[in-house]
Formats: structure tokens, C-alpha cells, sequence
């Protein structure tokens, strides 16, 4: 397809409640197929999770489409890549339907699928979070703010910035300034803010998250908990940094994403800073690993130094296992550094 032709359909698209346009440099060739990644999100009403699911697995398997889509009793939330013209014909489909006419669409060009299978759950939650104060956010939600306004709320001495993410999306981008959250998992935030924020319940705080959802939640729980002053950011943090205002100024690093990209650019400012340190010896890196044995797994920063010397393990623990758990194929390694080389591990 050619580069024309794209920007024509994205334009079209606008009609449709895409925004956050993203273009890149592309093959133009004609044999080129050009893919979309689309975030979305709606909190409504669905009375049929299960078989509303069905209905739309269907949907993205006709499309060729890929990626995780949730659906709960409370909406639907996703993230679906294809090629460009699929992604326009599920953007008008949705948009056709009442409930999610005024759903907004996120979109980035890429050149390949940014998923390898199309997985569409059903679940009790569109983002587990299992508060014991209601959380609808289609009742009371803390306030928006366009990127331009969230930069000036930034450049403010008197507020909180919270980052609504897990810490190990804080550790490798955040925004300048935000309280790292000491949390694995969405649904360990009401605790964590009854202890960490208690004394800070008439201050105001900021929000913010990947693409939004998840601050529609904690919000509208912090307004219920007794908080007075609670604002988040409108999009999250993939349309901050599509702002041709912000560039995403004061975002150091980048944004953790759950696709196989694995992490996107935000600031597009010269004061682009790298905040990631390795696991193993702390030297700034933005590479995240698995841990090669499989019985850990663990998601970790590693520098490419140090990933050779421990062999793709995070530890030597897990390097030197007894029973050395790889992936099927891998053969034995054998360890090469010491307690004192891995200060981290």
C-alpha cells in the first residue's frame, strides 16, 4: 500500500474516534502491508458477557485480527493489531454499535503483527482491581486533563504525581517527579494507597497509566476512599506522548507496553533521559529480559553485558539450579560470575 493511501485512511479514520495518529517511516513499495495497533477501552453496560465474547471473537478471526481483548459485565477493553484496512473495518463496526459509538481508539503504525494469537476472555473485572469501595467510573471518575494541561499541573511544586502502573512498567519510564508504586499487581492499590497517601487526602494528585483504564478505577476509588483533589491524565500515557504541544516532555524513559513491542517511545523532546538500571550491575539500560530458567521467568532490566555473563538468568541461583530448568533446546550453561560480580542478582 502506498504512503498516501494510508494517510487517507487515517484521516478517514478520525470520523470514526481514532486518534493519537502516530506515522512512522515505512516501506512504501506497493507490496507492503502496513499494520495498525489499536487501545481501546469502554466502560458500559454488557448483559451477555459470554456470549457477547463469542459474537466478537468471531469478528477479529474474520478481520485477521490479533491480541487480548477483555470483556466483563462492566465494558470492554483491548488491544488488537492487523493490517490497516481490517483495523478501519473493526473501528467502524464498533462505532456502528450504541454502546461504543463514543469509544476512542489509540492507533500506531506498525509493520507486523505487534501479537502472535487472538485471545478474547471473559472476566469479572476489565482490569482486576477487587476494591472494597464501588469503583465506576461512569459515576465518579477524578478529572481529565489534555496533555497540555497535565504538563502544567507537572511543572507545579504543590501536587502528588502517582503512577497508576506496576513497578516494574515504572522502572524502565515514568514521568519526572512520580511516586514509584511498590506493587506486582493492579489489585494491591487500595492498600498500598490507605498506607502510603493517608496524609495526603486534601493535596492534589495526579494519575496516570498506559492508555487510560486503569486511573478510570483507582481514581473513582481514591474519590470514594475521602480524597478531595484527584486528576488523571485523559488518554494515558501513549496519547501524551503523540501531543504535538508536549512531545511528551517530562517523560524520562520509555513506556512499558503489553505487546510484542515491548516498550514505545514517549518524549520526543532533547531532554530525553534513560532511567532503567540493570538488575545485575545498575549501569542504565531499557533492555527487559525473561529469565531463561522457566521455573522464574522473571521479567528483568538486564545490559547486554550482563545478559551474556549471566546467560539470560537473573541470578545465579537461577544460572546454577540444580536440576537446570531451560527451555526445551537450551543446553547446560555453566556459571562464570561470582557473588560479588552479581551485586543485584
Amino acid at each position: 500500500m502506498l504512503q498516501g493511501q494510508i494517510y487517507e485512511l487515517h484521516r478517514h479514520a478520525l470520523a470514526h474516534r481514532a486518534v493519537d495518529l502516530h506515522v512512522q517511516k515505512i516501506d512504501d513499495s506497493p507490496d507492503t502491508v502496513v499494520y495498525n495497533v489499536l487501545l481501546y477501552y469502554q466502560f458500559v453496560p454488557i448483559e451477555d458477557p459470554e456470549a457477547f465474547a463469542d459474537e466478537h471473537r468471531r469478528l477479529c478471526v474474520d478481520l485477521e485480527l490479533k491480541g487480548r481483548i477483555l470483556v466483563a459485565p462492566e465494558g470492554l477493553n483491548g488491544t488488537v493489531s492487523g493490517p490497516v484496512e481490517a483495523c478501519m473495518a473493526y473501528r467502524q463496526h464498533m462505532s456502528a454499535d450504541p454502546r461504543f459509538a463514543s469509544m476512542v481508539f489509540k492507533v500506531d503504525i506498525a509493520d507486523r503483527h505487534a501479537f502472535e494469537k487472538l485471545f478474547v476472555r471473559v472476566k469479572k473485572e476489565l482490569v482486576t482491581f477487587r476494591a472494597d469501595l464501588p469503583s465506576d467510573p461512569n459515576e465518579i471518575t477524578g478529572k481529565r486533563l489534555s496533555p497540555v494541561e497535565w504538563k502544567q499541573f507537572l511543572e507545579r511544586q504543590d501536587v502528588i504525581v502517582l503512577d497508576g502502573r506496576t513497578d516494574y512498567e515504572y522502572d524502565i519510564g515514568h514521568f519526572r517527579g512520580a511516586i514509584r508504586p511498590d506493587v506486582a499487581s493492579f489489585r494491591e492499590f487500595p492498600e498500598w494507597i490507605r498506607t502510603h497517601l493517608a496524609d495526603a487526602r486534601n493535596k492534589p494528585i495526579l494519575t496516570y497509566c498506559t492508555g487510560g483504564i486503569r486511573c478510570e478505577k483507582l481514581t473513582s476509588f481514591m474519590l470514594r476512599d475521602g480524597f478531595t483533589e484527584v486528576y488523571q491524565l485523559d488518554g494515558g500515557i501513549v496519547t501524551y506522548g503523540k501531543d504535538p504541544s508536549t512531545q511528551g516532555a517530562l517523560w524520562d524513559g520509555l513506556c512499558y507496553v503489553f505487546d510484542e513491542r515491548g516498550t514505545v517511545e514517549i518524549n520526543h523532546t532533547d531532554d530525553r533521559r534513560v532511567v532503567g538500571r540493570c538488575h545485575h550491575c545498575g549501569d542504565p539500560t531499557e533492555r527487559y529480559v525473561d529469565c531463561r530458567n522457566y521455573r522464574c521467568h522473571l521479567q528483568h532490566l538486564a545490559c547486554e553485558p550482563c545478559e551474556r555473563q549471566f546467560n539470560g538468568a537473573c541470578s545465579i541461583a537461577c544460572m546454577d539450579a540444580p536440576e537446570r530448568p531451560w527451555y526445551p533446546g537450551q543446553p547446560p550453561r555453566i556459571s562464570t560470575v561470582t557473588e560479588d560480580h552479581a551485586r543485584q542478582a
